[in-house]
């Protein structure tokens, strides 16, 4: 698997590279900054990139959605300090895959990166939305069919995506996520997507 550590600190990202290098058959190349990342990713497309938010020249947000733009089969990871609700959501947003904290541990950035690498939208258990960290509505309050449409709006499919994967009508689908919505008193996909990451791990 081909990486790309995006840091503007040298010791974190030299760190980083040395870890996901022990695993066998990963290389890890390192950036910066967000603008220097886009033009590795023009060089040598890498499978999955870990990018911090705050940097110089460009930083994480700004870079993730150029990145996505121009190549969107690259998955992006942000791994931050900030917690903060907005920055989820403008990372998300973005066309970020997942968010992980720097707190977390080795093993769990590359059982992280594996999922992503497979499709799915990882965050760190310490990463969720403030307003709902307690008296959480639970799971069991969704139909089989909504828990379906969640798992699947948490892995990053449209609608349209939902709809054919499960031989539904796209308005039946629109439908079932605002349903969910309603249930777990959530506002939009990406609180939908934080929720499911934060309590299904």
């Amino acid at each position: 698997m081909n990486l790309l550590v995006v840091d503007d600190d040298g010791l974190i990202r030299d760190s980083l590279k040395l870890l996901l290098e022990t695993e066998e058959g990963w290389s890890a190349r390192t950036a910066p900054d967000g603008e220097a990342a886009f033009r590795l990713c023009e060089e040598n497309r890498p499978d999955v990139i870990l990018m911090d938010i705050r940097m110089p020249v460009c930083d994480g947000v700004a870079a993730t959605k150029r990145i996505k733009q121009a190549f969107p089969e690259v998955k992006i990871v942000m791994l931050t300090t900030f917690t903060d609700d907005a920055y989820i959501a403008s990372a998300i947003d973005a066309g970020a895959e997942g968010y992980l904290l720097k707190s977390t541990p080795a093993d769990g950035i590359v059982e992280r990166i594996r999922a992503v690498g497979k499709g799915a939208m990882v965050f760190d258990k310490g990463v969720g939305l403030s307003a709902k960290k307690t008296a959480a509505p639970s799971f069991d309050a969704l139909t089989e069919r909504e828990n379906e449409v969640l798992s699947l709006v948490a892995s990053g499919l449209s609608n349209g995506e939902i709809a054919a994967k499960l031989y539904l009508s796209q308005g039946t689908v629109r439908n079932a996520v605002s349903s969910v919505l309603e249930k777990l008193e959530l506002r939009d996909r990406t609180q939908l997507a934080v929720y499911y990451w934060k309590n299904s791990t």
